[in-house]
């Protein structure tokens, strides 16, 4: 998590922090091409005064992000991507607790400081998860995305799951490209929430 250091860069600056797992900490690419730094540079060459900060951890769980939130509130969190959800679904865990986790995060976010705007990543799981989970763990994510008025990304690796040319050898951590196309997932939803310096 080395990058959390660019928090002392430039005080001034907004913040986006990606609470997420190996897709997000880039597992298997070098870490500018994770896409936390693709969106940097998005946020750069929009002209935002955004740092994008990735807490993103190799094999998180929505429980994982849950016992991390409030170590990451210590610092101003303007903007949360939530990308969590996928090992817990990997794991075949009972999506019932996968939404208490990530209803306990936004609140815990909310109460610590209300302005700050959430963006939750959807996650599907594949086929062989057999029918009635995939369906009922992909209802989490626009069930809890409503609940709590979040900002809902349907699905995070929309056009890059399940993608043999996008994604590493092991089908499941996206290559660089791959990345690109999950921070353009991220961007549609990600820049209207962001303002422009005055």
């Amino acid at each position: 998590m080395g990058m959390v250091s660019g928090w002392a860069d430039s005080p001034k600056a907004s913040t986006v922090v990606v609470l997420g797992d190996s897709i997000a900490a880039g597992f298997g690419v070098d870490p500018d091409e994770a896409f936390p730094a693709v969106l940097q540079r998005n946020v750069d060459k929009g002209g935002y005064n955004y740092r994008v900060i990735n807490a993103g951890v190799s094999g998180d769980t929505t429980a994982g992000g849950l016992s991390r939130i409030n170590w990451l509130l210590k610092q101003k969190i303007d903007i949360l991507l939530i990308e969590l959800g996928g090992n817990d679904g990997l794991r075949g865990l009972n999506p019932d607790n996968t939404r208490s986790n990530l209803l306990q995060i936004i609140e815990l976010v909310r109460a610590h400081n209300p302005g700050t705007r959430i963006i939750l990543g959807g996650m599907q799981m594949p086929p062989n998860m057999g029918a009635d989970y995939t369906q009922k763990f992909a209802l989490v994510f626009p069930e809890v995305a409503q609940q709590t008025q979040s900002s809902l990304i349907p699905f995070i690796l929309e056009g890059v799951g399940g993608k043999i040319e996008l994604n590493q050898p092991d089908r499941i951590h996206p290559n660089p490209e791959g990345h690109r196309m999950v921070a353009a997932n991220v961007w549609k939803v990600l820049e209207p929430l962001l303002t422009r310096p005055k």
